[in-house]
């Protein structure tokens, strides 16, 4: 069976593999990806962790970091808010959720931070990385630099959107030390977080984190979402001068991921204003967040799907391929499984993913194997490569994969 390799993903932007190698990517996938972190910013006390060391995607809160050296860049006045960005071909071909740029267009650096902030778009993260590290590569290297600098010892990047890539993980412990130390050292841009419309040509984007404005004291920061990763939020609230950050991974909906840290904000807060036992000052109000309990069924959302089943429930026998005529009516939380949505936080993100020309007419059937070789001849011709060429080079990146695959599966035992 051919390899289940995300990188294909990024390359075709719809592309579906389904055999036995997708359990490379699935020692992760097949995981949990549940994980969840509340902590005190103003002390770094942390009030409540589960699986909060184990390696997760990050999905889109890797843009906090691609963020974070933009403002760091802009403090030494390597660049500036009304620079404009010039996109390349390759930030153009980056999947939903984007602008849809175009090569040779130009984006002021203020409106790149919004586009982040709001639609979480992969071709203007792509364009913040070729423009401040030449290369997105080079520019990941600079993540995880930074990520080293800042005490993130779990963290490892490899793109600055947060696709699929399976080197690319954290843990919700490093994700609060991001949080906090964004609000801590770029003070002066955390307003962009609460953000919750952008403008970008004729049309208006509506910021993806919800709670903002409507749980009180939220005031950022980032959603994120991939098949892998299930629902992601890193959250930052602030109620008289005291601020808390929760971090939920690998939720099963939007819905129940917001409902969840909103659960954690409240009980943070009930925690920390509870009354104090002068000789254990410690155990204040700590049976509030030991209530907490883990959602049901966290991980849902975490596996990829495809009609609506699970990959892993496929084999090679032939398969039917209906698509789904509601697509456009299709939000978050119920996802049209006829589609593979490489990246996108709310319904619009969805909605504007096509079907892949490669997939059949309504009705048709065809085996796994002709659906594989068509999707791989797609995705060649998207990277302008021979379909040779292009499953070499899946070959040698899913082989540099492995090594961490083995890692997170070692890790997973360890639970």
């Amino acid at each position: 069976m051919a390899l289940l390799n995300l990188s294909l993903y990024r390359a075709a932007a719809l592309s579906v593999a389904v055999g036995s190698t997708g359990m490379l990517v699935g020692q992760a996938a097949e995981a949990e990806k549940y994980a969840a972190l509340v902590m005190d910013a103003n002390t770094n006390e942390i009030l409540h962790a589960r699986n909060a060391d184990d390696a997760r995607y990050p999905a889109s809160l890797t843009k906090v970091m691609t963020l974070y050296l933009l403002f760091d860049a802009i403090n030494a006045g390597e660049v500036s808010l009304n620079e404009r960005m010039t996109v390349s071909r390759n930030a153009a071909a980056q999947p939903p959720s984007n602008l849809k740029l175009k090569a040779g267009d130009k984006i002021k650096v203020e409106d790149a931070i919004y586009a982040l902030v709001t639609k979480s778009a992969n071709d203007v993260a792509v364009v913040i990385a070729e423009h401040l590290g030449g290369t997105e590569r080079k520019f990941a290297v600079q993540m995880t630099d930074k990520a080293r600098d800042l005490g993130l010892k779990d963290t490892t990047f490899k793109n600055a959107s947060g696709l699929p890539n399976t080197a690319q993980v954290s843990t919700a412990y490093d994700l609060a030390l991001l949080a906090d130390a964004l609000v801590e050292n770029h003070a002066q841009y955390y307003h962009y977080f609460e953000t919750k419309r952008f403008e970008w040509g004729r049309l208006v984007y509506k910021g993806h984190n919800e709670l903002v404005g409507t749980v009180d004291g939220v005031d950022g920061i980032k959603t994120g979402y991939t098949r892998a990763s299930g629902f992601n939020l890193m959250t930052s609230a602030e109620r008289d001068g005291h601020r808390v950050i929760a971090i939920v991974l690998g939720g099963a909906t939007a819905k129940s991921r917001n409902a969840h840290v909103a659960d954690l904000v409240e009980a943070a807060f009930t925690q920390l204003n509870g009354p104090m036992a002068a000789s254990s000052p410690q155990l204040r109000g700590t049976k509030v967040m030991a209530s907490i309990q883990t959602p049901a069924n966290p991980n849902a959302a975490a596996e990829p799907m495809l009609n609506g089943m699970p990959l892993s429930a496929y084999t090679a026998q032939p398969v039917n391929l209906v698509m789904n005529a509601a697509a456009d009516e299709s939000t978050e939380e119920e996802m049209p499984g006829d589609l593979v949505i490489v990246e996108g936080d709310s319904a619009d993100d969805i909605a504007s993913v096509q079907p892949s020309p490669a997939l059949p007419a309504p009705g048709a059937s065809f085996s796994v194997s002709e659906y594989e070789a068509r999707q791989t001849a797609q995705a060649a011709k998207a990277a302008g490569l021979s379909v040779s060429d292009y499953e070499a080079r899946q070959t040698a990146r899913a082989s540099a994969a492995a090594e961490v695959a083995e890692y997170t599966r070692r890790q997973t035992r360890r639970r």
